[in-house]
């Protein structure tokens, strides 16, 4: 399956497995994480324009070190990284981290800047032409990437996908020492009693108390479920319905502009090589993954610690506020959903995450693609209804 259900547009939630991923690559020491992340941009580099979507964070500061690295010394053009600005989102600019990184690179040349103010709504102007175009996918904001697909028409384009699963990102970090783990662990059983007795209701009080209760219920398991060593982890995060709807999505929008994706995070002989380095280890701390990644050939501030930017403001504009306000209570599964109480929370500001899915779902219900727009949906998306 390659597209999202009823019950994950529902739930804002996409869980479980995918019978048909691929196995994980066999670990290998052969080579270094870092030549075989070399290896992995590579051939994006060879299919010009190369660009690249730089948000300023971690993994695609990475990513595009490594590109400007490799195109230098094999005498290629440079990457074009391409980075989103917004107006009105405080918490999710990134603004000072991408101008360091993008002057210690050298790449000030090819760098090209977007600016969004309501553009990237959830219902906006560029979401309305991806749901027009491509229908319902996850993840539900990957209309960001459609200028940027755009501009690499007839090329390639390199992401940092991949890196929360492959470079660590645990829920409960390691503690760095025996009174941090103490502390860690108490508040660890805190939460797991207090979480017991929160009911599917009071975490998705739009649902039915059914389908609330079960999908809380799977949640928890999974949660439970991620495991503490890199290489299993990795593994079982490579099989996540989560991350196989994402890079689908991808490939459908990049297919459709003769766009050659690449997520070199993901690579096989990069996962293979990392495994194979660091693989055995336990919850270990993403800067030190990315130090031994790095083996000091980088420039310092690619890899330096910097706080995790929140994006929930820049899709919950003006559009989805109006929007909400003046739905008619109808066009939802009613057996998973209730239209009073999804009502009621979208009568406050912001509205849940969860319920993004929800929102672009009756949006599109409400505004079909005109005669004049030939769908792309690759099987079609299962919609509530």
């Amino acid at each position: 399956m390659r597209w999202p259900t009823a019950y994950d547009l529902a739930t804002g939630l996409v869980q479980g497995v995918d019978p048909d991923a691929p196995a994980p690559p066999p670990a290998a020491e052969s080579t270094t994480p870092l030549a075989a992340l070399e290896a992995a941009v590579l051939p994006a580099l060879r299919r010009s324009p190369c660009v690249l979507s730089f948000s300023g964070g971690l993994d695609s500061s990475l990513v595009l070190a490594v590109a400007a690295r490799v195109a230098r010394r094999e005498g290629l053009p440079d990457p074009v990284p391409v980075t989103w600005r917004f107006r009105g989102a405080p918490r999710a600019d990134e603004s000072s981290w991408q101008d360091e990184v993008i002057g210690a690179l050298g790449l000030r040349g090819t760098w090209q800047v977007l600016t969004a103010d309501d553009d990237l709504d959830l219902v906006g102007p560029v979401a309305g032409r991806f749901l027009h175009r491509y229908g319902l996918r996850h993840p539900l904001n990957l209309h960001l990437h459609l200028p940027i697909v755009e501009l690499a028409a007839g090329g390639s384009l390199l992401t940092g996908v991949g890196g929360d699963q492959v470079l660590a990102g645990w829920r409960l970090p390691a503690s760095a020492s025996v009174p941090a783990h103490l502390r860690q662990t108490a508040g660890r059983v805190r939460a797991r009693l207090l979480g017991s007795h929160r009911r599917g209701a009071e975490v998705f009080p739009w649902l039915r108390p059914e389908a609330a209760n079960e999908i809380l219920r799977t949640h928890r398991a999974e949660q439970r479920a991620e495991p503490d060593r890199l290489a299993d982890r990795i593994a079982w995060h490579l099989r996540r319905r989560d991350l196989r709807l994402t890079m689908a999505s991808f490939d459908l929008v990049a297919d459709d502009h003769d766009v050659a994706v690449r997520h070199p995070l993901l690579d096989p002989t990069f996962v293979a090589a990392l495994v194979g380095w660091a693989g055995r280890r336990k919850r270990p701390p993403r800067a030190e993954l990315l130090a031994g990644i790095a083996t000091g050939e980088l420039p310092a501030v690619v890899i330096a610690p910097r706080a995790k930017a929140h994006f929930l403001e820049v899709f919950l504009r003006a559009p989805t506020r109006e929007f909400v306000r003046g739905w008619d209570g109808g066009g939802v599964d009613t057996s998973v959903v209730d239209p009073g109480r999804l009502r009621a929370v979208w009568a406050r500001w912001p509205v849940p995450e969860c319920t993004s899915g929800l929102v672009q779902h009756l949006w599109l219900r409400q505004n079909p693609p005109g005669p004049s727009v030939r769908p792309v949906f690759g099987g079609g998306t299962e919609v509530p209804s």
